[in-house]
């Protein structure tokens, strides 16, 4: 029960969260803003779907959750929060920039430079954590590490004019 229960609240969350960041991405695209790194942003869809997948598929589902993990998973939603309110209108899950308009820098980006992927790593970490999944949580975890290195360097690349 616990299983399901926490899947379907992760998949809907991020079900809601593509949601926001369609609204944002479509509305920053109509002022002028562009995407870039278009190319690797479904191998992040296929990433945090088959993570969700493999958690619910290889668990047992009379597993209780480790109420740590949890509690931890549950304290990242609030990082998670925490990045989407700073960035507001600008939060995509898309690299997408709007020339001219000035970088966020409050919030968590006054400590970390890329807290989402921060926090989004951390997640793919502790939830197979919390359900004993040691396998999902590496495998998932490496796979993300080397995605999240691509990204960071495209966004950065792509950032660059508006840092000054």
């Amino acid at each position: 029960m616990w299983l399901w229960l926490v899947i379907g609240l992760v998949a809907a969350q991020r079900l809601w969260e593509l949601g926001l960041a369609g609204r944002n991405t479509k509305r920053l695209m109509a002022e002028g803003a562009v995407e870039v790194g278009a190319d690797h942003y479904p191998l992040f869809i296929v990433l945090h779907a088959s993570w969700l997948a493999a958690i619910a598929v290889f668990t047992p589902w009379t597993t209780v959750p480790d109420a740590r993990w949890m509690a931890l998973y549950v304290a990242l939603q609030f990082g998670r929060l925490w990045v989407i309110t700073t960035l507001g209108r600008f939060w995509t899950t898309r690299i997408v920039t709007l020339p001219g308009a000035p970088l966020r820098t409050g919030g968590p980006y006054r400590f970390i430079r890329h807290p989402n992927y921060v926090v989004a790593s951390l997640e793919i970490l502790v939830l197979p954590l919390a359900f004993g999944q040691v396998w999902i949580a590496l495998v998932w975890s490496i796979a993300n590490a080397l995605l999240v290195a691509w990204r960071i360097r495209i966004e950065d690349r792509a950032l660059e004019e508006r840092r000054g």
